[in-house]
């Protein structure tokens, strides 16, 4: 998930800030650590960040949790 936020030239706080949570929640995705619990507004405003389609952000968190991103 981490190359999304990436792509998109977005801090971990500044996606915490537009969905309203915590940063350490966006930072516990792109580590595996857990999935986004998110309603369905919030969902359809991390997809117009990230500039992304429900597919492809589904596929970043199952890299995610698999260990398929590295951290820096």
């Amino acid at each position: 998930m981490r190359q999304l936020r990436e792509r998109a030239k977005l801090r971990t706080v500044d996606v915490a800030y537009h969905l309203g949570i915590a940063e350490s929640t966006v930072r516990n995705w792109e580590h595996g650590r857990t999935i986004p619990k998110l309603r369905l507004d919030q969902f359809g405003d991390l997809l117009r960040l990230y500039g992304c389609q429900f597919e492809e952000l589904e596929q970043a968190m199952k890299e995610s949790m698999a260990g398929g991103e590295t951290s820096p």
